[in-house]
């Protein structure tokens, strides 16, 4: 069974025998008696009058089903009082007068005393997909409603929203030739005979082969993943994400911090561990980068460390300089651990759209890329650049950020994902 049947389910076509079947049980051969037991069966009294047959409803039914309507007029009004209510209350709550700082403290002290809800993978994926898919849903809903037929410029319109949904222009201009194809084929002349269509072949072009390759190369002894991405995109907050949910699954974790030319990097970086309680590897202000990486690649050795993660400089302006230090940090990875790093991280942020994908291209030139981090996917409506990144370049996006809690950061899964992203659109 296909990604799209799994996650929406498949359309079963009728057998020709079953239609033929309901077609004949549809015909009307009735005769008078039948008609007769249909209105009695219907609560209805037939009569005998002068040799013509009067039919008389049953007054007592009648009664029932008039208190019934007034049973069910009394609930509406209740609703509506309630809902009446509702509202005053929230206006008296609302903030007209200034409240003060000691009510704020207050509430906030309520709110952290709260207990969180532990929330499913999928509820994640939910929540954070909200925004792309309310977006691309109501861009989609108001294209069928401007269009009542299948014509050229309804593929054109919809190749230009495509493209304003990020999902890229490769993916955009493949998906309208398809649909053209498709269209053709089943002698569509309603757009809405489409809708369904649609949704299918974008969940068609991310499944491909089949093949995602999302799942992370843990070893059995050290894992070594090293982190890329330019600054700002949420790399070393993903770090210190992982590092906590590395550590709470029972892992030995350490941290390296290669971004010696930011001190504010260091700095994040080593607040990460104090909290999560983890050991961060760091060096001069001004060090070599890569002989922090190789203090931190000895001592993971040395203290019997599952994970080690390192975090690297981002600046992609100038890309000679930054091949050149990631390709001698790799040497002196593999200098300790001939076969790591086990996994080169690229940190994209979802909310930059076709820039993050501009990005990918260019660090997949610099170093060799084996998986994606998404991060910032909840704030941004820009989650289908996961498709033009799978369309485009075949990198796998293996971790993904959720939020801003500190466990709101998972590896990815392409169901899950895209059952997020199209829910509710068919």
């Amino acid at each position: 069974m296909g990604l799209f049947d799994r996650l929406f389910g498949k359309i079963e076509e009728p057998k020709i025998e079953d239609v033929v079947k309901e077609a004949l049980e549809n015909i009307d051969l009735s005769d008078d008696s039948q008609q007769t037991e249909t209105l009695e069966s219907e609560n209805i009294e037939v009569k005998e009058q002068d040799g013509t047959v009067v039919a008389e409803e049953n007054d007592e039914d009648l009664f029932e089903a008039e208190d019934d309507e007034e049973t069910i007029v009394e609930s509406v009004d209740e609703v509506e009082v309630s809902r009446e209510e509702l509202n005053q209350v929230q206006e008296a709550d609302s903030p007209q007068e200034e409240a003060t700082h000691v009510e704020e403290e207050a509430v906030n002290q309520a709110i952290e005393e709260t207990p969180q809800v532990q929330e499913t993978e999928q509820e994640k994926y939910d929540r954070s997909l909200k925004k792309t898919r309310t977006g691309f849903g109501a861009r989609l809903n108001a294209f069928f409603a401007n269009f009542r037929s299948v014509d050229e410029d309804f593929f054109e319109e919809l190749e230009e929203l495509l493209i304003m949904s990020d999902v890229g222009v490769q993916v955009a201009s493949n998906l309208t030739e398809e649909l053209r194809y498709e269209a053709k084929l089943e002698n569509a002349k309603k757009p809405d005979a489409l809708r369904r269509v649609i949704i299918e072949k974008l969940v068609e072009l991310y499944e491909k082969d089949g093949i995602y390759n999302e799942t992370i190369n843990f070893q059995d002894g050290l894992t070594v993943m090293l982190f890329v991405g330019v600054n700002g995109v949420g790399k070393t907050t993903s770090i210190g994400k992982l590092a906590n949910r590395y550590k709470q699954a029972g892992k030995k974790v350490m941290l390296v911090a290669a971004d010696t030319f930011r001190a504010g990097a260091v700095a994040q970086l080593a607040e990460w561990g104090r909290r999560v309680d983890v050991p961060v590897v760091t060096g001069p202000e001004k060090a070599d980068p890569a002989s922090v990486v190789f203090d931190g690649m000895e001592r993971a050795v040395a203290e019997g460390i599952d994970i080690l993660m390192i975090d690297t400089a981002g600046r992609l302006q100038n890309k000679e300089n930054l091949m050149a230090e990631l390709e001698k940090i790799g040497r002196i990875i593999k200098r300790v651990v001939p076969e790591a790093p086990h996994e080169t991280f690229l940190a994209l942020d979802a909310s930059t759209g076709q820039n993050a994908l501009v990005q990918a291209k260019e660090f997949s030139k610099i170093t060799p890329v084996t998986g994606i981090v998404l991060t910032k996917i909840d704030g941004t409506a820009r989650g289908g650049v996961v498709l033009a990144i799978r369309e485009e370049l075949n990198i796998p996006v293996k971790l993904i950020g959720f939020g801003e809690k500190i466990d709101d950061i998972g590896e990815f899964n392409s169901e899950n994902f895209m059952k997020g992203l199209l829910e509710g659109l068919i």
